[in-house]
């Protein structure tokens, strides 16, 4: 009787992250993926320790496609702003893998490259070194989040989309002016968070970027973002 079939980590990783774009990590689980790979859990175990070590190679996988590429040329603020775009792309291609990230992280060699990459860019701003590893957690964060926020956009369905928007529509057009003011002012001009996600990102990230380059112009330290 021939015997069963042993996975590679690759084939396992594929076939996880497969499952995790037509699902999330909640209704993912160890049992899902040894069922679609005819296999039992226990064989995926000698793989990963549990179900949060193989999230996180997953996550890790985009990470590493997303830094998988030439150099960024420019300066320090140019590298950063490639490096985050790049990141956005490659969460933008599986955007149920965004929440993963965000919620579990990454240890491995994709999260090294980035995190490389962006110490080295804080380096060559001209921050002393006792600021950078405190302005690279708040660059890390605002990317991260600014990420999963978009992928969370990115996954609904159209009918989800739709109502969305009408109950937009209801809460900003039909404000009551007496009670909200402001709101009723700008209702024609306040747009739904989905809209110019790409350019809200890049002025959101080029402003903390400026904040470090005033500061490190004036010689002082760059105070908190």
């Amino acid at each position: 009787m021939a015997g069963r079939r042993r996975w590679s980590t690759e084939e396992i990783l594929d076939t996880a992250a497969e499952l995790l774009r037509t699902g999330d990590a909640d209704s993912f689980s160890v049992r899902k993926l040894a069922a679609a790979l005819g296999t039992d859990s226990s064989s995926l175990y000698r793989h990963f320790r549990s179900k949060t070590e193989l999230l996180r190679a997953v996550a890790d996988r985009v990470l590493l496609a997303a830094m998988d590429g030439p150099r960024p040329e420019g300066d320090w603020k140019q590298h950063i702003t490639v490096l985050a775009l790049r990141v956005r792309e490659a969460f933008g291609r599986q955007p149920q893998l965004a929440a993963v990230w965000g919620r579990y992280a990454s240890g491995g060699t994709g999260s090294r490259l980035v995190m490389e990459e962006l110490l080295q860019a804080l380096r060559a701003s001209g921050l002393p070194d006792e600021e950078i590893p405190a302005r690279y957690h708040r660059i890390a964060v605002l990317i991260a989040a600014l990420i999963a926020s978009e992928a969370g956009v990115s996954t609904v369905t159209p009918e989800e989309y739709e109502q969305g928007m009408e109950l937009f529509r209801v809460a900003v057009l039909g404000a009551d002016p007496a009670q909200f003011p402001a709101l009723a002012h700008f209702a024609r001009d306040v747009r739904p968070l989905g809209a110019d996600r790409r350019a809200a990102f890049e002025e959101i990230l080029a402003a903390q970027l400026a904040q470090i380059e005033a500061a490190v112009g004036s010689g002082r330290p760059a105070p908190p973002a």
